[in-house]
């Protein structure tokens, strides 16, 4: 069974749920996680992909998108993108899509990232009820402005 964590954000800019992403994986990848960044799209991805270098000031998230050849992600420690993730980068994936993650039962940990936005509470609460019925540890966090 694994664990996850709904982070509650007050606000329904896209940004925010990005940048909290980024916070997430950077305490992640620092306590030696492997980390996958599940985005809807290859647009979504290419985004996180500059944001992780950008999200703050000395930031440094040594990153690659999942489409990259193996030979340029073998080192990485987290990986963005809107597919399957390669073979063991199970320890967490941060859902910024609207559906689980692939594979998301094989994950020790799952972050899902729900903002204000009907659309994306709708479908977090859709994805909430779908893990309490495959018996996953669900904990919710409510963040402050």
């Amino acid at each position: 069974m694994n664990r996850v964590d709904f982070y509650l954000l007050p606000t329904s800019t896209p940004h925010e749920r990005r940048v909290l992403a980024c916070k997430l994986t950077e305490k992640a990848w620092r306590q030696g996680m492997n980390v996958y960044i599940h985005t809807s799209s290859e647009t979504e991805t290419g985004i996180m992909d500059n944001l992780l270098w950008t999200f703050r000031q000395g930031s440094f998230i040594p990153h690659e998108k999942a489409t990259a050849p193996p030979a340029e992600r073998e080192d990485m420690a987290v990986l963005v993108g809107h597919g399957n993730p390669p073979e063991g980068f199970r320890d967490l994936a941060i859902n910024l899509s609207l559906v689980q993650p692939p594979l998301c039962a094989e994950y020790q940990r799952v972050a899902e990232l729900v903002d204000e936005d009907e659309t994306i509470r709708a479908e977090g609460r859709r994805r909430y009820q779908a893990y309490k019925q495959q018996g996953c540890q669900l904990e919710t966090h409510k963040l402050d402005e």
